[in-house]
């Protein structure tokens, strides 16, 4: 439709201005815009199609104008260039951008993007502020609900004294430094899991069901580097939701509904997998062997071997005397 167009012309009348006087010229449609020449071929000015605006639909002549706010006018009296004009008009708007539609998609990539931020990254980075920002005796605190929570799903802790003689003098043996506290849970529980405030659960599994205490030890081992290399309480939040995380930096306190319910999944969940080179350091440096601990935790493939290799060049060194272990496999007996 834009080249059948493109060689029409026509007279007009054009005003540059309100206080300008009224010119005859000549109208020529061209590819893009409408080019006003004086009667000697001299152009005048361009004006852009997709911008031109009738300020007198339906009646004739027609006058145009370059835009919106302008006094700048065209009066064409010629039916066929008027036709022509509004047809080239039509053609032009349709094949050309929306800015309505382009601000609907703008506004809607906008949205989409906030909603991306607020579902992933804003949770996370609040959860993070908010373990950043805990003190000590707050982590303290909701680790010890968190225990108590855990505890009403699996039993209270097994106690009984000479075996919580022998698991302390294993822990501190293997933790010189921030040494954990350890419960043995009589149920539930599967292997191993850790709490805000440094305590790590134990299945009683791991001292009933094997024969030596370096399958407990290398558990520990384990979870112990768990614990070092994500904080349980980022990991609490990120459970309890935006909601819980932004409660807890207002209030410095938690719900109990969520508290239990993450007491629920660590209850259910399995251990991460560990880097295969961080656990080995670990047992390298408790000079634990991890022999007995592949038997039983049957780590993948890649992981077993370097365990198995590190193995060698760890010195034989008893955990616990005969007495000790007997006496920590009975913990749960009491």
């Amino acid at each position: 439709m834009l080249a059948k167009y493109q060689r029409l012309e026509s007279e007009g009348v054009w005003r540059a201005d309100e206080d300008a006087q009224r010119r005859d010229i000549i109208v020529s449609i061209g590819e893009a815009t409408l080019t006003l020449t004086d009667l000697n071929e001299v152009a005048l000015t361009h004006w852009s199609l997709p911008a031109i605006r009738r300020q007198n639909p339906g009646t004739r002549p027609a006058i145009y104008a370059p835009g919106e706010d302008t006094s700048e006018t065209l009066e064409i009296a010629d039916d066929e260039m008027i036709d022509a004009v509004e047809k080239v008009l039509r053609a032009v708007r349709k094949q050309g951008r929306h800015p309505g539609r382009l601000r609907t998609f703008a506004v809607g990539g906008l949205s989409f993007a906030i909603l991306l931020l607020v579902v992933f990254w804003l949770p996370g980075a609040i959860s993070r502020y908010a373990t950043s920002i805990i003190p000590k005796e707050t982590r303290d605190n909701i680790g010890t609900r968190l225990a108590a929570d855990v505890e009403r799903l699996t039993g209270a802790h097994c106690e009984d004294a000479a075996a919580r003689i022998a698991l302390d003098r294993l822990t501190r043996r293997l933790f010189p430094e921030n040494t954990p506290k350890v419960l043995i849970l009589p149920s539930a529980l599967e292997t191993t899991q850790h709490l805000p405030g440094g305590t790590i659960l134990v299945s009683h599994k791991l001292v009933e069901d094997f024969e030596t205490v370096d399958v407990l030890a290398g558990f520990l081992l384990a979870e112990n580097l768990r614990r070092r290399s994500s904080d349980p309480f980022e990991r609490l939040l990120r459970d309890a939701g935006l909601a819980a995380a932004l409660g807890l930096l207002t209030t410095g306190d938690m719900n109990e509904d969520d508290l239990r319910t993450h007491a629920e999944s660590l209850i259910a969940a399995d251990p991460a997998q560990l880097p295969a080179n961080a656990l080995a350091a670990a047992f390298v440096q408790s000079e634990v062997k991890p022999d007995d601990y592949i038997a039983a935790a049957t780590p993948p493939a890649a992981t077993s071997d370097i365990l198995t290799t590190t193995s060698a060049q760890i010195p034989t060194s008893p955990l616990l005397t005969d007495s000790e272990w007997i006496a920590l496999q009975q913990i749960c007996e009491s």
